[in-house]
């Protein structure tokens, strides 16, 4: 599966050949060298490592730079691999946003906003007691019974409780390719992606 390391730069709209407004998130995707080919022979399965966003040398350990070194590049601060490539490969090879075209529909994995430690009702979508019940006057909120007493006298794996909520590995499938400015290495993708803005996001044909 070809694909690319990208950084997403943020969300905007734009009209559609119709009139009609379009949310969708531009990403600035690579270009990416590749800084390792994995063989089957060697490794045991086939696969590309691309490295993208430059990193500074004296923040980077001796055998980063030396591993990168031998594709004939600086350290990376993103390194992601790849299997079943499209196309053939070698090491050192600089690969860019000109892979996707208009209208072809990618999936793009991020790491999801955290939100911290939060409640049932924003967590799980609870509905809350809404003052309408047993007199309850500020328990809003509240998650309400967990568990029962005598029997099983536990609470059960799985319950939906309060918790830290975000920071997941989340993938949005098929989204559509508005553009691709080969010149500047920006994709404009419809819809949203997961993430906040400058964070790192893989994009997937």
């Amino acid at each position: 599966m070809s694909g690319l390391i990208g950084r997403k730069i943020g969300m905007t709209s734009i009209f559609d050949e119709n009139g009609k407004n379009i949310p969708c998130t531009v990403i600035e995707a690579g270009p990416c060298v590749v800084t390792q080919v994995r063989t089957k022979g060697v490794d045991g399965y086939e696969a590309l490592q691309l490295g993208f966003d430059d990193k500074n040398e004296k923040h980077s350990t001796k055998a980063a730079v030396g591993h990168f070194a031998k594709a004939g590049t600086v350290a990376k601060k993103k390194v992601v691999e790849f299997q079943d490539f499209a196309t053939e490969q070698k090491l050192g090879d600089v690969i860019d946003v000109s892979i996707f075209e208009e209208g072809e529909f990618v999936d793009v994995q991020g790491v999801s906003k955290g939100k911290g430690f939060q409640g049932v009702v924003k967590r799980h979508g609870f509905g809350g007691v809404g003052q309408a019940t047993h007199g309850q006057h500020n328990r809003l909120r509240a998650p309400g019974s967990v568990g029962a007493s005598s029997y099983p006298s536990r609470v059960f794996k799985g319950m939906r409780m309060a918790g830290r909520m975000g920071g997941d590995n989340v993938k949005v499938q098929n989204l559509r390719v508005l553009k691709v400015v080969a010149d500047k290495n920006l994709l404009v993708i419809k819809g949203c992606i997961p993430g906040c803005n400058n964070s790192y996001v893989i994009i997937q044909k």
